[in-house]
């Protein structure tokens, strides 16, 4: 449900389109593109324009990394550190960290 556009935001809805694709063809994620609109373009939410970003990215058929991937990544580089520093008991925690975020992900996208 999209709530009325605020008066102070004077960006249309085909504009912030165009924008997240130019973003996303950059190789920004829909996280990073957020942020970009945000803080250079003024607007909160995209949603308060027109749709979700990934709506917008899935609608344009544009590939993205989803966050569960990047977790991923994350994880296993982490796991590639711990093997070459056993010691290394920050960063073992940062692992546990890292796994119970991508557990809480797979759990909120089955939803």
């Amino acid at each position: 449900m999209v709530d009325a556009k605020p008066s102070w935001i004077k960006i249309k809805s085909a504009e912030l389109d165009n924008l997240v694709i130019e973003l996303a063809k950059d190789g920004e994620s829909p996280a990073k593109i957020g942020l970009v609109l945000r803080d250079k373009h003024g607007i909160p939410k995209s949603k308060l324009i027109s749709k979700k970003i990934s709506s917008i990215l899935k609608e344009k058929n544009i590939a993205f990394k989803s966050e569960a991937e990047g977790m991923q990544e994350t994880i296993e580089k982490i796991q590639k550190h711990i093997e070459k520093n056993k010691q290394d008991n920050m960063a073992k925690k940062s692992l546990e960290k890292k796994l119970w975020t991508l557990r809480e992900l797979k759990q909120i996208n089955k939803i």
